[in-house]
């Protein structure tokens, strides 16, 4: 549905976005990822025609974005972060401008605006203008604008951005309950939204794409996913790690102090169990195991501090 294929572009001797693939399909919504300055709004604008890329090709619904621009973008809904609203406008009056724009018939006109109003709960404010809406409100109209043609296609960019929690709820379940049939991608900076609404991630960094993978497997990528810290008395411990020295799913031992002993497993398999069954089979009296499980905001962390400025 949404195709990337080595995206790229420069501004001078300045390479902002450096040979990006990547395909969404219906059904996905990716979260897309990536610290300031990263590429991110640029592949979003290359991928919606806004920018003409340096090289690579971008494809909506199969349609070439550089040589098939109108019945790409027919294809696409786009919310950019900071939404273009004509505050004089009422809400009514801007959904049925944008229908105009998009070309829809008469008929089709209304029915759409009606449905994109019910869609994003917007019954309440419909005849008020934008300039009196809050953000929460001008968020819903903006998302609004671009689900209206019902396009398979959307790209959205911090959706839910200076949105209290209650709103930010609100957004999360109206873009989830849009993707079954969609293709979507999603940039932000909460990552909470991607463990709440993302089935993909990909997380770009001075330009290049550094993973493509689900949450799971991207949490999995943290070197301490997985790590036990096992709690004991030292002569109890010291016993442990005797009975654990060559065991196969131990990548590595550490004794942050006397009464902590820290485990690594390989491939960042889950060892608890194993650790248990030792402990019962050799009789080692254990205090209490702690099983780490790193967030998204740490992976993220460790995959994009070590390129900041």
């Amino acid at each position: 549905m949404i195709l990337a294929e080595n995206l790229t572009k420069d501004y001078g001797a300045f390479r902002a976005v450096n040979q990006v693939s990547f395909e969404v399909k219906p059904g996905d919504i990716l979260g897309f990822l990536g610290p300031n300055g990263a590429g991110k709004s640029t592949t979003m604008k290359m991928l919606t025609g806004f920018l003409r890329p340096s090289s690579g090709k971008a494809f909506i619904s199969g349609k070439n974005v550089g040589t098939n621009a109108k019945a790409a973008k027919s294809q696409l809904g786009y919310l950019p972060e900071t939404g273009p609203l004509y505050p004089e406008m009422t809400v009514h009056e801007f959904l049925s401008f944008t229908a105009e724009m998009r070309g829809l018939a008469q008929v089709q006109k209304s029915s759409s605006v009606d449905k994109a109003i019910e869609t994003c709960h917007l019954h309440g404010v419909v005849y008020q203008t934008l300039d009196t809406l809050s953000k929460g409100y001008r968020q819903r109209v903006g998302l609004a604008q671009a689900i209206l043609h019902n396009p398979p296609c959307l790209i959205l960019d911090e959706p839910t951005d200076g949105l209290d929690p209650n709103q930010k709820d609100e957004v999360r379940k109206l873009i989830s309950g849009m993707a079954q049939d969609k293709a979507i991608i999603l940039s932000t900076h909460i990552l909470e939204e991607v463990s709440a609404m993302c089935n993909r991630v990909i997380i770009i960094d001075r330009g290049v794409v550094k993973v493509d993978a689900t949450p799971q497997e991207l949490l999995k990528k943290h070197p301490r996913f997985n790590e036990l810290t096992v709690n004991g008395e030292e002569d109890s411990l010291k016993s442990f790690e005797t009975a654990i020295q060559g065991v196969e799913w131990i990548q590595k031992v550490s004794r942050p102090t006397k009464r902590k002993l820290v485990l690594s497993p390989t491939k960042g398999q889950n060892i608890q169990a194993k650790v248990l069954g030792i402990s019962s089979e050799k009789g080692i009296a254990l205090d209490s195991i702690e099983l780490a499980r790193p967030r998204l905001e740490d992976v993220f962390r460790s995959m994009t501090q070590k390129n900041a400025a």
